[in-house]
């Protein structure tokens, strides 16, 4: 992507180039052709002014400043051909001037370029002319500010634009990255339950029949079916929520009502591991969330604290303020510090304990997300992992009532 980025730069800053180039070019010819005018001008008032004296060539008009300071010199041109210079210290009239009636023009000359202006008189031609030096040096200036300015510009274009790049392409690049680590580590968990699936198919039809051996495959190939549909169903959740996020519900939701039920539906699970699932809820605690959400949310907690847990698991739920605090803690292994910053990444597990493909706190986390929650990982003060979620509490809260606890020391 940064070599993307780096091409994208060039051909822009080539483009720039162009545009610059183009643009310099005409301003140049338009200050060349606008300075060129001036000098025309100046030279027809200088003839305008000499012809209006009452005897132009014996006055020996004095020699003026044209434009940019340069004198401006006079000659006639007799009907002869002859030519008189009519201002003191003015060079030799150039040959290529001669046809007047051409004039204005430019003449090149030993010292440089000169510009030519004529207009008649007693039958010959009053010429007046000076040199482009000044003009010259204008363009001089121009041409080479524009070849200073030119790189610089163009180097501020590049580096602004590759770092824009760079910058925009980040977020894709992210994108992209996440993406190819979600396909493997899809693969990779979709693959599993397929193997054993197709290994229990193979070890039941490859040998005589077996009823007791072959209700053993069927109930493993069952097990991993159901873990390979849960997967799915989870990586189609994920899908979703990604493809159009929810907007945030405004519904009230029981939150203490939801921490109740899911008690008692992972009541039979913990119990069928020898682990003591507590609940210590206050009622009436309500929470804005979209219904069914944060019945997931607390499943996958619970879910996890039984997973993890050794003997014990504890659910509360409480107003601490304005907020509601809903809390789920077990006295597991816990999470190393470390492994925190990528708890809620996709196919990430903070333990090998078996179970589970890495996606339900992924789930958790975009519910929270979603709800605007705020998350809390830290240790428990049972030993264990602490999960604490906490939301802004609605505003249709009824009167609080005692806490209810149960199963709890």
């Amino acid at each position: 992507m940064r070599r993307v980025g780096f091409r994208v730069a060039v051909a822009v800053t080539v483009a720039i180039a162009v545009v610059y180039g183009a643009a310099a070019a005409v301003l140049d010819a338009f200050v060349a052709r606008r300075v060129l005018w001036e000098v025309d001008q100046q030279l027809a008032l200088r003839l305008v002014d000499v012809s209006h004296l009452s005897d132009p060539l014996a006055s020996r008009p004095r020699t003026d400043q044209g434009t940019d300071g340069v004198p401006v010199f006079l000659w006639w041109i007799a009907p002869s051909g002859g030519v008189r210079l009519l201002t003191a210290g003015g060079p030799a009239f150039p040959a290529g001037a001669r046809a007047s009636e051409r004039m204005p023009l430019s003449v090149v000359t030993g010292t440089g370029t000169s510009r030519f202006e004529a207009t008649p008189l007693r039958g010959g031609w009053l010429v007046a002319g000076q040199t482009l030096a000044g003009p010259s040096h204008i363009d001089r200036v121009l041409f080479y500010g524009e070849l200073v300015l030119g790189p610089v510009l163009l180097a501020t274009a590049f580096a602004g634009v590759l770092f824009i790049g760079w910058r925009a392409s980040a977020p894709v690049e992210e994108a992209r990255r996440r993406l190819l680590e979600f396909t493997a580590d899809a693969s990779h968990e979709l693959r599993t339950p397929l193997t054993v699936i197709e290994a229990e198919i193979d070890l039941a039809t490859s040998g005589p029949p077996d009823p007791a051996a072959d209700r053993e495959a069927l109930a493993n190939v069952a097990r991993e079916s159901h873990r390979l549909q849960a997967i799915v169903e989870d990586m189609l959740w994920l899908a979703r929520f990604d493809a159009a996020p929810p907007l945030p519900a405004s519904e009230p939701v029981d939150l203490s009502a939801t921490a109740v039920a899911c008690v008692a539906r992972f009541q039979a699970l913990a119990s069928s591991r020898g682990l003591a699932l507590e609940e210590v809820i206050e009622p009436g605690i309500f929470v804005d969330a979209a219904p069914g959400w944060l019945d997931r949310l607390a499943g996958t907690l619970v879910d996890n604290a039984c997973r993890y847990g050794a003997r014990r698991a504890r659910l509360t739920v409480a107003a601490s303020g304005s907020r509601a605090l809903l809390r789920v803690e077990d006295d597991g292994p816990g999470i190393p510090t470390a492994a925190r910053a990528a708890l809620f990444d996709r196919f990430r597990r903070a333990s090998d304990a078996p179970g589970g493909a890495g996606l339900g706190l992924s789930i958790a986390d975009s519910v929270v997300r979603t709800t605007g929650g705020r998350w809390s990982v830290e240790g428990s003060g049972l030993g264990g992992a602490c999960f604490e979620v906490s939301w802004r509490r609605s505003a249709t809260v009824p009167p609080p009532t005692p806490v209810h606890t149960r199963g709890a020391p």
